[in-house]
Parts: C-alpha cells; sequence; structure tokens
C-alpha cells in the first residue's frame, strides 16, 4: 500500500512459486481488495499453465497480465485481459522484430538478461540499445532505483517504468523509504 500511498499507479503480484516476491492466490486477494480505485493490478507470470492463469484470474481482480518467460505469442492470447511481454535484453536483441511477433501485446517490457534467470536480477542493461522510436511504448525495468530512476527516464524516454528489487530492504520486502525516493525521482525526471 506505501506504493500506492506514494503515487504508484500499478501493483505488480508475482505468480512465480521459485521467486522471494511470489504471492498466493489468497494474498493477492487481500491486497487487491485494499487497494483504492483506479491502480492498476498486474499479474505476472513465468511460463505458467493456461490453468495456473486462470485459476488467477477467476480468483483475483487482475487489470492486466505480465509474462515474464519464454511464452510465445499463442500462450499470451485468450486470457480477456491485455497483456505485456517482458523481453530479456541481450546484445542481438532486435526488439523491432519482437514487437512485430508480439504485435498485439500492450507494451514490451525491457528488463536485463542474466542466464537461467526470468526476471528481478537487479542489473542494469544497456538503455542504448532502445530504439528512440520505440521507446515511448516500452515500459523500462531491470535494475532501476533511485539512484538511476531520472538518468533513466531521462535517456530513455519510456512510457513506463517497473521497479522491485530497487526499492527492497531485502528480496520480497519492500522499503517505503526507498519507494519514496524512487518516486521522487520519477517525478523529478517528468518535470
Amino acid at each position: 500500500m506505501d506504493a500506492v500511498r506514494l503515487g504508484a499507479d500499478a501493483i505488480g503480484l508475482v505468480f512465480y512459486p521459485p521467486s522471494p516476491r511470489a504471492v498466493t492466490i489468497e494474498q493477492a486477494a487481500d491486497i487487491v481488495r485494499r487497494l483504492p480505485p483506479f491502480v492498476t493490478v498486474v499479474a505476472l507470470f513465468v511460463d505458467a499453465s493456461r490453468d495456473d492463469i486462470a485459476a488467477v484470474l477467476n480468483q483475483v481482480r487482475i487489470d492486466l497480465i505480465q509474462f515474464h518467460g519464454d511464452e510465445p505469442p499463442a500462450d499470451c492470447r485468450g486470457h480477456a485481459r491485455p497483456w505485456i511481454k517482458a523481453v530479456r535484453m541481450r546484445e542481438d536483441t532486435d526488439l523491432y522484430a519482437i514487437k512485430k511477433e508480439y504485435a498485439d501485446a500492450s507494451a514490451l517490457l525491457l528488463d536485463a538478461y542474466q542466464p537461467g534467470r526470468p526476471g528481478g536480477t537487479g542489473a542494469v542493461f544497456d538503455w542504448s540499445a532502445i530504439p528512440a522510436k520505440l521507446a515511448p511504448e516500452v515500459v523500462l525495468a531491470g535494475g532501476l532505483s533511485a539512484e538511476n530512476i531520472e538518468s533513466a527516464i531521462q535517456q530513455v524516454k519510456p512510457y513506463a517504468v517497473d521497479v522491485s528489487g530497487g526499492v527492497e530492504l531485502q528480496k520480497g520486502i519492500k522499503d517505503v523509504n526507498k519507494i519514496a525516493a524512487f518516486m521522487c525521482g520519477v517525478e523529478r525526471a517528468n518535470q
């Protein structure tokens, strides 16, 4: 709730059991019940089955799905929700080709690549790899924190930013002071 109170437009609920940030359906439903109106609820999945996704969607108000694994476009479609596709940025990533492949995604979320890890690494990737023409359509993630958010927004000019590890006291535990500092950085960058 601190993130919303401090100005976050959306919250992410991680439905990937190996993650230290994972929530159960019951925990997610409780969080969503306590949210004020107009906060977007994002459900993050990593290569989840259609049944697992449906179970969440049937029990929790979800506004947007974030696919953060190796899901092909066909697996992202058909859930009756808008969705975004996470892309782990490598040196040879062709964002134009990925945008074409996932043409019906609401956005691409760009994260750092680390072998064997679907995301949440806390690593930053080379932001200059994002074509300026595509930047207004992406959600920038990967190693963002209060220390680099202003420069990230000013350099990339993304549609939105996504943070998790950069505002944590420890894995899975958010720090209200880090959230506040991050949100101040976002505000300064957008002035």
